[in-house]
């Protein structure tokens, strides 16, 4: 059995999005209650979150960026760049405890405590760009682990694999010009217009040139073609790309009972895309997998499939 990390902590919920907002705090405690009720919180290494450093937020984001978000949640705004945006005073210090429990998290793992992790946080973050907040993302919380991988424990390629339903148009940008991440994303295409990005042309730029691969999902597909694309796309180019740590933007919202998405994956359909990537990971990274917690908003179905999730990275 993998030692499997769950991050976990209360002060993820205080970030307040208001009444009837899809991303709320019921979350993550929908998220707890399924993997306590399957059994599981006793074979998990629970961590506790810390607040990141911001030199590890400023290699990828701009610092006037980081410091008028600061000043927009601390004057008590509601709302931050675009109005689905939602938010409250506390948003900007769970954005920085977010991001500092899975620096923690990629620590551990790199140290050799853990082989693996799933990280239950909020605000979500593949949205998120350099200088603007997006889709309910404040901080782009893979991009900074992959970053402080990179700088910090000397990883020389990492994978990013977005199962989000909802493209990861921030992580995209940030890495396009870069050969040393590469950036997979699955995800319905059109998706409710947003964010219109991750087409399939969409490649790369400069020294980033095929460095990144989307698998765009037309409205109404299930397991199957989530299945084909995966093995046609993602398996040969890990083959060719060899990450030496992989990260998973960790997206449930693509469950046939999500009203988030017009994609109707299974949970065993789910379960089978975890699996690959632990098969990925056992393969290239020597098992180490970092999940990070995206979207995923049917709340009688999350706590089943973040259970799931985790059993099979035990067990991987």
């Amino acid at each position: 059995m993998k030692r499997t990390g769950y991050l976990h902590d209360n002060r993820y919920l205080l970030h307040d999005t208001g009444p009837y907002h899809p991303e709320m705090a019921d979350r993550l405690i929908a998220v707890y209650n399924g993997i306590k009720d399957a059994g599981l919180l006793d074979q998990l290494t629970l961590i506790p979150a810390v607040r990141a450093d911001i030199k590890w937020i400023k290699t990828v984001h701009d610092p006037n960026y980081i410091r008028r978000f600061e000043e927009v949640c601390l004057s008590g705004n509601r709302t931050f760049d675009y109005p689905d945006n939602q938010m409250c005073v506390d948003t900007y210090e769970t954005a920085f405890l977010a991001v500092g429990g899975i620096l923690d998290v990629a620590r551990r793992i790199m140290e050799g405590e853990l082989d693996n992790a799933f990280c239950a946080v909020r605000p979500p973050g593949h949205h998120a760009e350099r200088d603007q907040a997006m889709g309910f993302c404040y901080f782009n919380n893979v991009a900074i682990t992959a970053r402080y991988l990179q700088m910090e424990h000397g990883i020389q390629r990492v994978g990013i694999i977005d199962s989000d339903v909802h493209h990861g148009n921030g992580t995209q940008h940030i890495f396009e010009e870069d050969p040393t991440v590469f950036y997979y994303s699955i995800h319905q295409h059109p998706s409710f217009a947003f964010p219109g990005t991750g087409r399939e042309f969409e490649e790369g730029t400069g020294a980033g040139q095929g460095f990144t691969k989307n698998s765009p999902v037309l409205p109404g597909q299930g397991d199957d073609v989530y299945e084909r694309l995966i093995q046609s796309d993602l398996l040969p180019a890990f083959e060719r790309f060899k990450p030496e740590v992989i990260i998973v933007s960790t997206g449930f919202d693509g469950h046939r009972e999500d009203d988030m998405s017009d994609i109707s994956l299974s949970t065993e359909g789910y379960s089978w895309i975890i699996e690959t990537i632990m098969k990925l990971a056992n393969q290239y990274a020597a098992g180490r997998v970092i999940s990070v917690l995206e979207g995923g908003y049917c709340l009688e179905r999350l706590g089943e499939l973040a259970a799931n999730h985790i059993r099979i990275m035990l067990n991987g």
